[in-house]
């Protein structure tokens, strides 16, 4: 049979409520551990975004000056501009949208790694209530 705990003695009770907030603590620490790992693995998604992002962005910008900017120049040529002018134009436009689907990649890795996505929300709220069940306790 439990005893009831206005029969027990001080020491006991001073005993049982450090060995709840002991377990508790190490439920705390093994949820934060587990928490953490969750938004690890959610920022290395971001990053490996990112990552893709830069790498078509320098192929993207290799490739496309190659065979737009050709194209537009001799568009250019075609409509009375000369040579260098032509192939400055058609580099500058190629050049600008490249950038542009780049930016837009590379916004959208960093957004994924952004600091607000990797708080520790769920452990936090936990702690607070067991700070509170703590001090009603005491």
């Amino acid at each position: 049979m439990a005893k009831s705990s206005e029969n027990a003695p001080l020491s006991e009770l001073v005993s049982g409520l450090v060995s709840d907030v002991t377990g508790l603590l190490r439920k705390e620490i093994d949820l934060a551990k587990t928490e953490a790992s969750e938004k690890l693995k959610q920022a290395m998604r971001g990053f490996e975004i990112l990552i893709v992002g830069l790498v078509l962005a320098i192929g993207a910008v290799g490739v496309l000056l190659g065979a737009l900017v050709g194209a537009i120049a001799a568009f250019l040529v075609e409509q009375g501009f000369n040579e260098a002018s032509a192939s400055a134009l058609a580099s500058l436009f190629v050049g600008v949208v490249i950038a542009l689907i780049a930016w837009g990649l590379v916004s959208r890795g960093i957004a994924a790694l952004r600091g607000s996505n990797l708080a520790l929300d769920r452990t936090a709220t936990s702690l607070r209530r067991d700070v509170e069940t703590v001090k009603e306790k005491i």
